[in-house]
Formats: C-alpha cells, sequence, structure tokens
C-alpha cells in the first residue's frame, strides 16, 4: 500500500510521514518545490531516504492526476490558515482539495483521509473555515472511501499558532496583549495524537464515511494558554487586556505588510466561536490518551528567540 502524503513539508504532513516510515508503509511525499523538498528532509532527517518524493502544485490538476497514480491511499494535509504570497483559502484549501479527489478518482485510488479542520462547514462565517468545509463536502461526495480527521488547535515543535506566541514573548520583554480579555475557547491537540489517530484510520474499514473530532484532555482559555506559553519559556510579562477591536487596525496593517504575519483579521474573527469538540474521538474511537499541553509536551516553546522571531515574521519562511 503506497500512501501519498500531500503537503509533506507541513507540520502535520511531515510528522505523518515520519509515523508512516515507522509504521513500515511505503509513501509517496507530495512536495510543491525543491525548497518545500529541502524542508521536509530536514524535518525528516534519516528517514527522508526511505521516501518517494514527488513534485506537485494542488492548484494545477493535471499535476494531481500525476502524482496519485500508483498510490492506494491519500492523507490529503495541505491547506493554509493564513493568506501569504498571493494564496487564498479558496484556492488552496478548496479548489486545491478538489484537483487531489479529482486525481484520486480518476486513477482508482480507494482510501482517502482528509484532514479538515474543527468548526469546518460550507456555511461558516469564517472565509477559513468556509474553505474547509465546502473542502469536505466535495470529499463527502465523491466515490472514495473518506474519512475526515477534524483537530481542535494542534500543538508541537513545527506548530504556527502556539510557537507564534512564544516568538512574540521574545518580541515584547516587558508587557503582553492579552487577545480579547483572553476568553476565546480552545482544546489543544497534539500532533502526534492527531497523526497516531490518522494512520490508523488507514487500515479501519468502520472509519470509512466517518467525521472525527480530536482534542487534548483540556478545554482552555486564550488567557491560560498564553500564561503557560510563559510558563514553558520560564518568562513573566505584565499581561494588558486588548480588545479585538482595538487589535484590528494592527493586525490588518501586519497582513499587507509581514510576510510571515502571525495573525489574520479572519483568524482574529474566529475568536468569537470556542474551538473545542463535543466528541473527542481520540478517547471515544481510537482510545488514546490525549496529550495536555503542559509540561514536557510543550519544553518546545523556549526554543524561540527574538533572531528566529523577527526573521519569521519579515520573511515568512519556516525557522523550524
Amino acid at each position: 500500500m503506497t500512501v501519498l502524503v500531500t503537503g509533506a513539508g507541513g507540520f502535520v504532513g511531515n510528522n505523518t510521514v515520519r509515523r508512516l516510515v515507522e509504521m513500515g508503509k511505503p509513501v509517496r511525499a507530495l512536495v510543491r518545490s525543491e525548497s518545500s523538498a529541502e524542508k521536509a528532509r530536514m524535518r525528516l532527517g534519516e528517514l527522508a531516504d526511505q521516501i518517494e518524493f514527488v513534485f506537485g502544485d494542488v492548484l494545477e490538476r493535471e499535476d494531481m492526476k500525476r502524482v496519485t497514480e500508483g498510490a492506494s491511499a491519500i492523507i490529503h494535509t495541505v491547506a493554509i490558515a493564513l493568506e501569504q504570497g498571493g494564496n487564498t483559502y479558496e484556492d488552496i484549501n478548496y479548489q486545491g482539495t478538489i484537483h487531489v479527489v479529482d486525481g484520486a478518482e480518476a486513477n482508482g485510488v480507494e482510501r482517502f483521509i482528509n484532514i479538515s479542520q474543527n468548526g469546518a462547514r460550507a456555511d461558516h462565517f469564517s472565509r477559513f473555515l468556509r474553505s474547509k468545509g465546502r473542502a469536505q463536502e466535495y470529499v463527502a461526495s465523491s466515490r472514495l472511501q473518506w474519512t475526515a480527521i477534524r483537530p481542535s488547535a494542534i500543538f508541537g515543535p513545527q506548530d504556527e499558532f502556539f510557537n507564534a506566541f512564544a516568538r512574540l514573548i521574545r518580541l515584547t520583554p516587558v508587557v503582553f496583549p492579552l487577545i480579547d480579555g483572553g476568553k476565546a475557547e480552545f482544546q489543544p491537540v497534539s500532533v502526534y495524537d492527531v497523526v497516531e489517530a490518522t494512520v490508523r484510520c488507514l487500515d479501519d474499514e468502520s472509519t470509512i464515511g466517518q467525521v472525527y473530532e480530536l482534542g487534548g484532555p483540556e478545554v482552555l482559555t486564550l488567557g491560560e494558554i498564553e500564561q503557560r506559553v510563559l510558563d514553558a519559556m520560564g518568562v513573566s510579562r505584565t499581561m494588558i487586556n486588548a480588545p479585538a477591536p482595538l487589535l484590528r487596525p494592527a493586525v490588518f496593517v501586519m497582513e499587507r505588510t509581514l510576510p510571515g504575519t502571525p495573525v489574520s483579521t479572519t483568524l482574529l474573527d474566529l475568536l468569537k466561536e470556542p474551538n473545542v469538540v463535543a466528541d473527542n474521538a481520540l478517547v471515544t474511537k481510537f482510545g488514546i490518551e490525549p496529550r495536555p499541553f503542559s509540561g514536557d509536551n510543550i519544553t518546545y516553546l523556549k526554543d524561540a528567540t527574538a533572531g528566529t522571531a523577527m526573521r519569521r515574521f519579515l520573511t515568512g519562511k519556516a525557522v523550524n
């Protein structure tokens, strides 16, 4: 069974590739460019020699027909949470998924695991979650034997969401904003738990046609998350309430001036809606004890430096 992993250089993608190789699965890793391949090889280390790398762009229908040929299963991880470099949610998250699904169907691929997003639906007010919701609707309407994975905010050494706080903390030595009073709720889930649930679906026929919400063991407010990031880094800051409407103009400017902006107005709007799961399939379906967003699981946050923060924000390039 050759498993094609799209977005193999990304956060969820490269961790998925690593786990599949550990399981002894033949892996075909889809990357967009040579720079993406270099990033994937750097992240995978010596395991990279055991992987078949292929180049292709999810925006190109013919590319997806080519790279899906001969695959027996696909784990689709390509997505963007921030629109950068001319890439839009509609293009990458929605149309890109259509091209991968169509390529899979054209080549007789049977199994398809779609990494969606908690809260995604086709009529969501957020363009981000709307694009993910429409993508999943297209997957579900296909002839593929599909499974959808819908995680809450994913944490791990290469994450962008939680590392963004760590990087901003390095650049703000005295005070730090408590965004919108820190009231927004999340259920942080480890990338390792998300990947484990995902790969278990491949050979489990009972997961076909099912949607699984994944979360960690705790529901945390954004204020609690910010404090845990500070604790993991071994630093302290004076927390100052920063209402979302007051932050919006600054975030708007950051979106348009920083190639690697850590936040967008779209993501700011998402704070209105709790990012928590009603039925945590990690426990109820997969029997996995979720890792908490605390202790040794988040020591990676202290690796953030002012230098890597500036490089990430000013260039948009991955720094880990």
